[in-house]
């Protein structure tokens, strides 16, 4: 099944692209097989949200029509909510991750790889007196928290290098636990407003 997700990354793609881009390559791009993009092509087009252009006899040329321009904002329009929507979602275990790192005398936080979320991570080790580091990656054999005083955070798009040391965490695994806890409370919430319910009727038939 072909998603529109999907279909919304080839026509960005293609936006993207100045030059006529061949479909072997934009199926090695996107990483699809030839005969599933010459599909979603042919799809896009019959939606209106491509025009397929004839170069010669051996190119042919995509462009993204105005309908799919109006896509892509719109998928870049829910892309930013959804980011922002994870800053404020996130932002409150990260402030209790450091003040806590701080509480317990750390003095110093390296951010281990590149984040989205960097500045609410030194936002907050600011708030928390900690003195802010990012570095790229951990080196090879190297320990980014063998300085003294130093937290390590992981970024969310790095993969810990040592896992079970006290002074290391990551922020992959602190939004995995983020969610199940928001997910815990949903459920919490609606388990209690079923009680409620039940025994709001419970009231009723007695009275009856």
């Amino acid at each position: 099944m072909i998603s529109s997700d999907t279909e919304l990354d080839i026509l960005e793609r293609i936006h993207h692209t100045q030059s006529v881009i061949r479909q072997r390559d934009l199926a090695r791009i996107i990483g699809l097989s030839l005969g599933m993009t010459n599909a979603i092509l042919k799809r896009l087009a019959q939606k209106g949200l491509l025009q397929v252009r004839k170069v010669n006899n051996r190119n042919i040329q995509y462009v993204v029509s105005s309908k799919g321009m109006t896509e892509i904002a719109r998928r870049s329009y829910r892309y930013l909510k959804r980011t922002i929507k994870n800053v404020v979602y996130y932002k409150e275990a990260i402030d209790r991750l450091i003040g806590e790192a701080a509480g317990q005398g750390y003095r110093r936080l390296a951010l281990v790889g590149a984040s989205d979320l960097d500045f609410i991570v030194e936002l907050f080790c600011d708030k928390h007196h900690v003195s802010y580091e990012q570095v790229p990656a951990a080196p090879a054999g190297r320990d980014p928290g063998a300085e003294s005083a130093t937290f390590v955070l992981y970024s969310e798009n790095t993969r810990p290098a040592n896992k079970n040391a006290n002074n290391h965490a990551s922020l992959r695994f602190l939004f995995s636990a983020q969610t199940l806890q928001s997910t815990d409370r949903r459920a919490a919430n609606r388990d209690n407003r079923l009680a409620d319910f039940a025994a709001s009727q419970n009231g009723v038939q007695t009275r009856q």
